[in-house]
């Protein structure tokens, strides 16, 4: 009979395609996983995977089990969570999906202080920019920066992220202030592959064509090009606050500013909720209202 983990070991891989991202998911090594799934055929008797150079698929005895081990384990988390939600004292694990940059320049500190306040919660936080199916892949939450939140999810706003147009003060300084987004044109961008930037104005959206002189797909890089002088850059608040509280930033076109888009922590509607994850979505509420406050 497989075990528990040898039907984690293998739904993972199906998942991903590969032993490599299974494994970093996983948070073991690529040898452990494939020693486990060679197992794991040798003990159901059956070829489950079709090995090729490029990628692994299921072969059709490999679908089968796959869409079973995938209901053994959601009833192995439901059952954990029915427990868990009994007790007076939040416990167990919660899964968690990030995007990488606000894992590290935001997330962190209020993830660590909630797992002081209740030591039995085991975090399982996955920092990637991939976008996780939450069902399919078990998280409880997801937390996305967007303007929009899913149909069939439950959203709650954790902070903003509408875009800031920042620059140093040094920059500010040389080059003077830009007087309207169509100024833009006679000074240099740091942007996000993008050749052009939205503003609004009296209730109507419109795009400004951008030359950048840095163009990068790092969010962190561009706001440290912008703190070192070398031009205007629009990036998600959250990148930005420290530097802007400090006054190592400058914000440039506030009347111009869209409000949409914003951090969202969401789970689905039909899926049973834990305590884990509204404790936590309340505690990153209050945590950022206050840090933000300041």
């Amino acid at each position: 009979m497989a075990s528990i983990e040898e039907m984690q070991f293998f739904v993972e891989v199906v998942k991903h395609g590969n032993f490599t991202n299974a494994a970093r998911t996983l948070g073991i090594s690529k040898q452990l996983v494939s020693r486990r799934i060679i197992a794991l055929e040798a003990r159901v008797g059956a070829r489950l995977l079709l090995r090729t150079t490029r990628k692994l698929s299921a072969t059709e005895t490999g679908k089968v089990f796959f869409q079973r081990a995938q209901q053994i384990l959601q009833a192995i988390r439901d059952a954990e969570l029915e427990i868990s939600n009994r007790s007076d004292e939040l416990r167990g694990l919660l899964k968690i999906s990030v995007p990488l940059s606000y894992a590290n320049l935001r997330l962190a500190p209020a993830l660590i202080a909630f797992m002081q306040a209740h030591p039995l919660v085991e975090i399982w936080l996955d920092a990637d920019n991939r976008h996780v199916d939450m069902i399919s892949e078990g998280y409880d939450m997801v937390i996305r920066v967007t303007d929009q939140p899913e149909e069939g999810m439950v959203a709650r706003k954790l902070e903003d992220a509408a875009m800031r147009y920042c620059c140093s003060p040094d920059y500010q300084q040389r080059f003077g202030t830009p007087s309207s987004p169509q100024a833009l044109t006679t000074h240099a961008c740091l942007t996000h592959r993008a050749s052009e930037w939205l503003f609004r104005s009296h209730d109507q959206i419109f795009r400004i064509p951008i030359q950048a002189r840095l163009k990068s797909n790092h969010g962190e890089v561009l706001r440290d090009a912008a703190v070192a002088g070398l031009g205007i850059t629009g990036l998600p608040a959250f990148y930005v606050l420290d530097d802007l509280q400090s006054g190592k930033l400058v914000e440039v076109l506030t009347a111009y500013r869209i409000e949409q888009a914003g951090i969202y922590a969401m789970y689905p509607y039909h899926k049973q909720v834990s305590s884990n994850t509204l404790a936590l979505i309340a505690h990153l509420q209050a945590w950022f209202q206050a840090s933000n406050a300041t």
